[in-house]
């Protein structure tokens, strides 16, 4: 028998469009739904054993107890940013969290134009409705393990190794040096910054010459907040025989008996919090909310002193009572 013809097909067609297209709807709003949440890891990759792996690991510990899965993009170069938040946003992922500063400015434009889409964006503030924005207090941690590397410190000379030259490394500098200066006050610090462009999470070789000058300079500690950087300073402590401390993740195991300690930032609770339950609004994390601490654990523990223990814990009570007030870079004319 034979079929109907192109113009009996296209009549069928056209008695019933609005079924069709209300089934398509249908279609488009169960695939919304059923849509998985997405990750965009920054420079340096998702095993950068820093900032974007706690991330990862965070996003793993919510994978794991919810059996759920999520979707991901590890950012390469700079100019994928925009297409990668936009590409989620078109699958229909929600929500969408971005990892790093950098990718303020492209979540921005993407959040404007996806305004039924949920989004959150880690170490930075995005200021859309659709957007959780979640940040640190950096400098609480940071001036902690500056009054443990001074104490630590036989020379009374420590050193810091950042990354990017930008107003958060700054903040974390800044609130080393503060910490540091309160425990002795005659302590010398020397600091260097691994360059001005993204290339500077990634460059371990850069990282370790600039430990190795410090320690020529007599510095037997030295903080690394750089990202991947920093697996080249720590290796260079190790070399020389001096104490490291770590950055964001705890990389205590890193170097074991090398890493005094680790300034850890939770980035793996806050991106855990977001998959759990997207809240919106901002969110600062300091010591009082867990956000930002010391590391202890098997790889540091001979290291670690009970006197550098009581210290890290008397200085973080004190903190977070108010008794000491760490200043931030980015809030007050301090460190410039």
């Amino acid at each position: 028998m034979r079929g109907p013809g192109p113009i009996q097909t296209a009549m069928k067609l056209a008695v019933f469009p609005v079924p069709a297209l209300f089934a398509l709807a249908l279609a488009a709003v169960a695939s919304t739904a059923q849509a998985d949440p997405a990750i965009i890891f920054d420079m340096g990759g998702k095993f950068d054993k820093s900032f974007n792996q706690a991330a990862y690991e965070g996003a793993q510990r919510w994978k794991k107890e919810t059996g759920k899965s999520y979707m991901e993009f590890e950012i390469s170069n700079d100019t994928q940013r925009m297409q990668a938040i936009r590409r989620m946003a078109e699958r229909g992922a929600d929500p969408i969290i971005s990892v790093g500063f950098a990718q303020a400015s492209a979540l921005e434009q993407v959040a404007k134009d996806f305004p039924k889409t949920h989004f959150a964006i880690i170490d930075a503030t995005v200021n859309k409705p659709n957007v959780q924005s979640v940040t640190f207090k950096e400098q609480e941690g940071s001036y902690v393990v500056g009054a443990v590397a001074a104490a630590a410190s036989k020379t009374g000379k420590v050193g810091f190794v950042g990354g990017m030259d930008i107003p958060l490394i700054r903040a974390f500098q800044c609130g080393y040096e503060q910490g540091v200066k309160a425990a002795n006050a005659k302590a010398e610090v020397f600091s260097n910054m691994t360059g001005t462009t993204s290339t500077a999470w990634n460059d371990p070789t850069r990282g370790a010459e600039l430990a190795k000058a410090q320690f020529a300079k007599g510095a037997d500690v030295v903080f690394a907040a750089a990202g991947g950087t920093g697996i080249g300073v720590y290796q260079a402590a190790k070399d020389a025989g001096k104490f490291a401390i770590g950055v964001d993740s705890n990389q205590n195991h890193v170097q074991p008996g090398t890493m005094l300690t680790s300034m850890v930032k939770r980035v793996d609770v806050a991106v855990y919090n977001v998959l759990k339950g997207w809240t919106g609004g901002a969110q600062v994390l300091g010591l009082k909310e867990g956000g930002v601490d010391y590391a202890l654990d098997e790889n540091n523990a001979k290291v670690f002193t009970p006197a550098l223990k009581a210290k890290a814990d008397a200085v973080k009570a004190d903190i977070i009572a108010g008794k000491i007030r760490v200043v931030d870079y980015r809030a007050a004319n301090a460190c410039k």
